[in-house]
């Protein structure tokens, strides 16, 4: 595992402090956590952001919306 030098205000250490409170075996594991959680956050809302220009651009385009109807006839509902 890599290793990394970083600084953190005095509160966000007395957090991590409290590292077995949360459930972690120690302080370094408990930020590889919140790193992954934050990636995943930001991930989702990058997700987010495409679909909703992809509803824009679709709800603005009437032959996009042709082409889809006319390529789900036929199929199940």
């Amino acid at each position: 595992m890599l290793q990394a030098k970083f600084s953190v205000k005095e509160t966000q250490a007395q957090f991590l402090g409290n590292f077995k409170a949360y459930g972690f075996k120690d302080k370094s594991s408990m930020v590889r956590a919140a790193i992954d959680h934050f990636k995943k956050e930001m991930e989702l809302e990058s997700l987010r952001k495409s679909a909703d220009l992809y509803s824009e651009i679709y709800s603005q385009d009437d032959d996009l919306k042709e082409l889809t109807e006319t390529a789900v006839t036929g199929w199940p509902e």
